[in-house]
């Protein structure tokens, strides 16, 4: 009976122990879910927390965008108007003045200004390029204008008549020579030379050549431009062992062969490695 008693005891501790067992096992199941789901709520708040973060970034550098995007619109008006100004004083400069270089750097500006978006000061700079450029040409076209209206100590023209001036004017320009003075004169080599280029910067005609061909005073046009070109440079070219080897030091030569580069040939004829060092002068280089 005390047997049966303690077996019945026993099997029951067994019960409870397994039913403690099992509620453990149960306990721990839950925690690690309970812990599983904290762990999910926490990155979803992470989660959340970052695209937060990103919105407010996205929506400052949206900010930000708009507003220099504002800043640069509201600078291109300005930089439209000096644009316009440009583009009169270039109209007026047509026949007068090379405005090849001056296009080209405003064609330059507007491209730059068109490709911006964020920043004002490159719209700003621009806009101070383009104001300095059109006061460039208007500063060249006057230079022309009080060319065209007098030489040194005299008109510009005498017994060519302005037609005759006209024509030799625009042969000086079609060589690249706008804004290079030009007035007639009989005092080149005391009458015996048809034109001649002074120190100075201009160039003086004698009447007779207004009747020349096309060609002929076009190359004499060319001559006489390099001249000018050659003075500028005038102490390094005299001083280049080039300028002897290859021309005599003759500058009468030398300009030939310049007009030669330029198109103008005349009846010179100069080799290649004198035409190639003859370009140089035309951009002040004396190699």
């Amino acid at each position: 009976m005390i047997r049966r008693v303690l077996a019945v005891t026993v099997a029951a501790s067994v019960l409870l122990v397994g039913g403690m067992v099992g509620r453990a096992d149960a306990l721990e199941n839950e925690r690690s879910a309970a812990i599983a789901q904290l762990e999910a709520l926490n990155d979803r708040y992470h989660d959340a927390t970052q695209r937060t973060d990103y919105l407010d970034a996205a929506v400052g550098r949206a900010e930000q965008d708009t507003a220099e995007r504002a800043a640069v619109l509201a600078l291109r008006p300005a930089f439209l108007a000096e644009l316009q100004a440009l583009t009169t004083a270039l109209q007026g400069a047509e026949g007068r003045v090379d405005t090849a270089t001056h296009r080209a750097a405003a064609l330059s500006a507007q491209q730059t200004v068109v490709a911006e978006k964020e920043n004002p000061d490159t719209v700003a700079a621009a806009t101070a390029t383009v104001h300095a450029l059109a006061e460039k040409v208007g500063t060249e076209v006057a230079s022309w204008q009080a060319a065209q209206s007098s030489g040194p100590g005299g008109p510009a023209w005498s017994s060519s008549g302005p037609d005759g001036y006209a024509r030799v004017r625009a042969a000086l320009d079609l060589v690249g020579g706008g804004g290079v003075g030009l007035y007639e004169s009989s005092s080149c080599a005391g009458g015996n030379a048809p034109a001649c280029a002074n120190s100075n910067g201009y160039i003086k005609y004698r009447a007779d050549i207004v009747n020349w061909s096309d060609g002929r005073l076009n190359w004499a046009m060319a001559h006489e431009l390099a001249h000018i070109y050659q003075f500028r440079v005038w102490g390094a070219l005299t001083s280049s062992g080039a300028y002897g080897a290859l021309f005599g030091s003759d500058p009468e030569f030398l300009a030939n062969c310049m007009a030669v580069v330029r198109g103008y040939p005349g009846s010179v004829s100069c080799d290649g490695e004198q035409q190639a060092w003859a370009s140089g002068i035309w951009v002040g280089a004396v190699r």
